[in-house]
């Protein structure tokens, strides 16, 4: 009897190949068939960008010097493309000169390999390649992991459910009111969603508890902060969500926690995050008490600005960008 585990064969990561001349493309094919690879090859970019559209492809070997689209433009379109998975490509090029080699670079190319080129060394550069695409692969898949783990905590209580989703909108759109880099506005989305995981180790008894919760419980909600810091650290990813999570419990005046840190020693993605926690319960129905307006929780952030809980220069910024925008999605002021 034949095993059926004997019918299920390797799967085989796949190149693309692309040059204008037909005999480049044949020996490349015969010696990426040879070190077991599954070869795809375009004659030019058109037809390059087209096979791209219909096959998964795990990397790209482009020749620099074609007609039309050259190397250069093609790598662009596959990054572009790409978006934010990690596509590697590699430039065959007879071109040396530092200058080219910058244009690659900005153009977004992993790597570089010359005309003629040494097999070997060009086996090994994409082998190198794909091992760096597995673990962004793999990193992502843990990230989702991660991310999945909030919509489970939310749905056990609730109260918050969506609280994490709009903190992490509210904190992309508070930093670019004030002017960070994209990349950065990113991260505080992460840290806005990510800020309370640490609440998937409590019980639904606590989170949902109407009434005072006893000094143990206190306690045990205070340890979601460390928690949550504990399930982010493994991943390189998440570095830096780290402070924002561990710190969006602080107080301008010290009587926060964990750490009972003051003023600008709180690091600054944790005060943003304290601001926009603090508005988004306000505005949302709670166990122990309804939701309030949004005009109310103005009136209640501008009264109790300089009170010690929030950076009252953050805080007052906020409070513009709320008046600027008419609350996007809370109500209107």
């Amino acid at each position: 009897m034949v095993s059926p585990f004997s019918l299920i064969k390797e799967e085989r990561p796949s190149i693309l190949v692309v040059d204008d001349v037909e005999s480049n493309l044949e020996l490349m094919e015969a010696v990426f068939h040879r070190a077991g690879f599954l070869v795809h090859k375009a004659l030019g970019a058109e037809s390059a960008l087209e096979i791209y559209s219909k096959h998964p492809i795990d990397i790209a070997i482009l020749d620099v010097m074609m007609p039309g689209i050259n190397g250069f433009e093609l790598c662009k379109s596959f990054k572009h493309l790409s978006k934010k998975q990690f596509f590697p490509i590699i430039l065959l090029t007879a071109l040396s000169d530092t200058k080219s080699r910058i244009t690659g670079l900005e153009a977004g190319a992993d790597d570089f390999i010359s005309k003629p080129f040494e097999t070997s060394e060009l086996i090994t550069k994409i082998k190198s390649l794909l091992k760096l695409k597995a673990l962004h692969e793999e990193l992502d898949h843990s990230e989702n992991v991660i991310m999945t783990l909030v919509v489970a905590m939310e749905a056990r209580d609730p109260y918050t459910t969506g609280h994490s989703t709009r903190v992490g909108e509210l904190a992309k759109e508070f930093s670019s009111y004030l002017g960070f880099p994209q990349k950065d506005q990113e991260i505080m989305k992460k840290a806005g969603i990510l800020h309370d995981i640490g609440k998937i180790s409590l019980s639904e008894t606590i989170l949902s508890k109407p009434g005072k919760l006893t000094e143990d419980e206190a306690k045990l909600i205070k340890k979601h902060t460390l928690i949550g810091e504990d399930i982010c650290r493994p991943l390189m990813s998440l570095s830096g969500v780290l402070p924002a999570i561990r710190g969006h419990h602080e107080r301008w005046d010290g009587s926060g926690f964990p750490d009972s840190l003051s003023g600008n020693d709180i690091p600054l993605m944790a005060r943003i995050l304290s601001v926009l926690d603090s508005f988004d319960a306000m505005v949302s129905i709670r166990p122990y008490r309804q939701k309030r307006s949004l005009e109310n929780t103005i009136r209640v952030m501008e009264t109790e600005r300089y009170s010690g809980q929030w950076d009252p220069e953050l805080t007052g910024f906020f409070l513009k960008m709320l008046n600027f925008t008419g609350g996007n999605g809370y109500g209107h002021v």
